[in-house]
């Protein structure tokens, strides 16, 4: 058993820790309720762009635009993975790479080329010698629609030049507090995903000055808008996964003080036991 000094060191060190992690829940409680506040002011702007734009693909001849063109066989793809910079978020980072690192093995390795948001993808990856062409570390603290512009500016270079024949990305969706959902979705080319009956409603609008031009002003704005909501869902499910973590960390920091203060008592006692029995003895053995 470990003296009463190790005892007292080990309930010292635990409760400096509590300490910090208690103070790193209250700092991400209060960036995600800024960050999902922001999230949630986003989406129905962002819902409501992309049913208008899956209404108006149906419409419109897929010629039109060449983010619309789907090409018949897939050589090459860019995949966007968007983590944190750092840590002690539990698995949020975890969840985010294994599917990624999957989807790219499936595809081919090879075939693939990154586009890392956030030091966790890129130092991943990069470990493990992938095909990393850019990436953007160090800019959460600091996040702008301006961001969210540059990369779908470099998306729609590397699909329209031919370099990709499709744009994936994989990142965190916000569900609630306790859970976030890793999604790996479609970027570009644009899909068709509305409904016969969805279709029908807007072929009976009138479009002034036509469908096409429409679509062709919408599209830009809708893509740097769904770059921005997926950058937004991932920051808000960070903070949610951090503050959640440190929750945990902190109660069961509070486990381990109960446990080591039992620890320290019944050490004690053992020693108080053990010098009353030497005295007893002395006593005895001088009468």
């Amino acid at each position: 058993m470990a003296n009463l000094k190790d005892i007292r060191n080990r309930i010292k060190s635990v409760k400096s820790i509590q300490q910090v992690t208690k103070a790193m829940k209250m700092v991400a409680a209060a960036k995600m309720r800024r960050a999902q506040e922001n999230m949630e002011q986003a989406r129905p702007y962002t819902f409501k762009m992309e049913n208008m734009l899956n209404n108006l693909i149906s419409e419109v001849n897929s010629d039109l635009l060449p983010v619309l063109e789907t090409r018949s066989t897939i050589k090459k793809k860019l995949f966007v993975i968007v983590t944190a910079d750092r840590g002690m978020a539990g698995a949020f980072n975890t969840n985010i790479t294994k599917t990624a690192h999957k989807a790219i093995d499936d595809f081919g390795k090879d075939n693939s080329i990154l586009l890392c948001i956030g030091k966790k993808a890129y130092t991943y990856f990069k470990n493990r010698n992938y095909n990393i062409k850019k990436y953007y570390i160090d800019f959460w603290s600091d996040l702008k629609y301006q961001d969210a512009i540059d990369i779908c500016n470099y998306t729609k270079k590397q699909f329209l030049d031919s370099s990709v024949d499709q744009v994936d990305i994989v990142y965190n969706e916000f569900v609630n507090v306790g859970r976030q959902e890793v999604k790996n979705k479609i970027f570009l080319p644009l899909e068709n995903k509305s409904t016969k009956e969805e279709s029908n409603k807007i072929s009976d609008r009138i479009f002034e000055p036509s469908k096409e031009v429409v679509l062709k002003n919408l599209v830009p704005n809708y893509l740097n808008t769904q770059i921005w909501q997926f950058l937004l869902e991932s920051y808000a499910s960070e903070q949610a996964a951090r503050m959640l973590a440190m929750e945990n960390a902190t109660s069961n920091a509070q486990d381990m003080i109960k446990d080591l203060t039992l620890q320290f008592n019944k050490a004690r006692q053992t020693a108080i036991t053990t010098e009353m029995l030497e005295i007893v003895s002395g006593a005895e053995a001088l009468s």
